[in-house]
């Protein structure tokens, strides 16, 4: 049995596919198409108020190293907060949750998936941008919000109302 070999990358700094995602700036470092899907790390820059809302991912194992800044986690066991140098650590298994930056500052995470798969999500509901350019968050009327769950159901996530873990929580 032949074992094919691949190359060793070097991802420059200024690399990789920049996207505006939900008012976030996040660019692919390397997808899931050059790592035969087994994994997919995105630098991600979050403004004040930024974040995404409560979702799940059953079959996705996600890792957040807070590089600067500080973000608040929150899962349907609470709200944890994660400053600079923390991990964060979302195992398979679909726990609900979401992370805010409740600061004046930026966050900045570099998040690694595995499997492979959100960096296609995001590509998707993703706009074009410059790494570091924060656009507004796309209107969310109720044809937008129920196209972004048919395309979260796409790659493995289900999204959940942006008040869920708020609820949940009483």
């Amino acid at each position: 049995m032949e074992i094919t070999k691949k190359s060793a990358q070097v991802i420059q700094a200024n690399e990789g596919k920049a996207l505006s995602v939900v008012g976030d700036s996040y660019r692919i470092v390397t997808g899931g198409d050059a790592t035969n899907n087994d994994y997919a790390v995105i630098d991600m820059l979050v403004p004040p108020g930024g974040g995404p809302g409560p979702h799940a991912h059953k079959n996705i194992h996600e890792t957040f190293h807070v590089i600067e800044g500080e973000i608040e986690l929150i899962t349907e066991e609470g709200i944890q907060v994660a400053k600079q140098g923390s991990f964060v650590v979302i195992p398979k298994g679909g726990i609900i949750h979401s992370f805010k930056n409740k600061t004046r500052s930026v966050a900045h995470l570099w998040c690694m998936v595995v499997p492979a798969g959100l960096d296609k999500f995001f590509e998707e509901i993703g706009a074009p941008s410059t790494f570091g350019k924060f656009l507004p968050p796309p209107p969310m009327d109720e044809a937008a919000a129920k196209k972004l769950k048919a395309i979260a159901e796409k790659y493995g996530q289900k999204i959940f109302p942006p008040d869920y873990l708020e609820k949940k929580g009483k």
